[in-house]
């Protein structure tokens, strides 16, 4: 039996690294390609052996030729503090690099799927979030290299698609947790943990009224392969749709941990979003797919793997 060649860009990366561990337990052949910016060789050490595993140093602002039948486009730092670390190199990871793999995608006959992010809707005025509307976004703020990043990542696919044929998927990606997080990454979670595991304060930025609605690795890893086995092209929500404030995140975090640390309060950062849900009707009507993982249990998991992981 011949095994599907996947490319997974951004593979030793957070959700890249679970995703290709996936792809190898279903039997494919993985290429995880990344420049290491953010991904890190111990997301994937554990997968070398693998006689169908194997890594590529490559950033996706240059062309490569491979040979595969898919390609999962998840290259770019997702954190605000990566991302806008050096913020032209992450518009151009998003445009020009979406734009080498999908014409790599077009030489190869390859589906292709986009991991983008709910961040295309912005700071929303429809709340929760349905794939039909489309944005409320600062194209000239702080956070755009990111999110006019990946809303011109989602206009190439679809024009790809119209022009060339090329088989597209294309996913908005809501906030998303589990091991592997970067501990310096500047996400709510791993904020969270790694401060009261630490006995810092726990640092929120504006009222914490805020909310957010946090989905597990896992669940989202199971989606993105639905979708790329699926017959629809998208955009198609993935997240979990219960909606907590940033204090409840940081209450529940300080219970399970046992830590205790202070909430302190920070003034919310430029075009930071108020509101955060995901409406996931069409995936489960047109997949069949919903996260399993309770909040709670998630979290568990993930201060175990800090606890792991840092110095404190």
């Amino acid at each position: 039996m011949s095994r599907k060649r996947v490319l997974v860009t951004g593979g030793a990366g957070f959700i890249g690294s679970h995703l290709c561990e996936e792809l190898l337990r279903r039997g494919c052949e993985v290429i995880c390609l990344d420049n290491f910016f953010t991904g890190r060789k111990e997301n994937v050490a554990h997968l070398m052996d693998n006689p169908y595993f194997e890594i590529i140093r490559h950033d996706i602002i240059n062309p490569i030729d491979v040979e595969i039948d898919e390609i999962y486009n998840l290259a770019c730092p997702a954190s605000p503090v990566h991302y806008q670390y050096n913020p032209v190199k992450t518009i151009n990871t998003n445009v020009v690099g979406a734009s080498n793999m999908l014409e790599l995608a077009k030489r190869s006959n390859a589906k292709i799927l986009q991991a983008s992010t709910s961040e295309v809707y912005g700071d929303p005025k429809v709340h929760p979030q349905v794939e039909g509307y489309w944005g409320n976004v600062n194209p000239i703020g702080i956070r755009s290299c990111y999110d006019e990043g990946k809303r011109c990542a989602e206009t190439l696919f679809f024009d790809y698609h119209r022009q060339y044929g090329v088989d597209i998927r294309v996913i908005r990606i809501f906030n998303t947790y589990g091991p592997r997080m970067l501990e310096n990454d500047g996400r709510v979670v791993s904020n969270f943990v790694v401060q009261a595991l630490r006995g810092q304060d726990i640092t929120i930025y504006g009222t914490g009224e805020q909310t957010r609605s946090f989905c597990f690795v896992s669940d989202l890893v199971r989606g993105m392969i639905a979708m790329m086995e699926g017959n629809i092209h998208g955009p198609v929500n993935f997240g979990n749709p219960r909606e907590m404030t940033i204090k409840e995140i940081a209450e529940m975090v300080l219970e399970l941990t046992g830590s205790k640390s202070k909430l302190i309060y920070q003034p919310l950062p430029q075009d930071d979003p108020c509101k955060r849900k995901p409406d996931i009707t069409r995936a489960k009507t047109e997949l069949g797919w919903q996260p399993e993982v309770v909040l709670e249990e998630g979290l568990k998991q993930t201060i175990e793997y800090f606890r792991s992981t840092i110095e404190y």
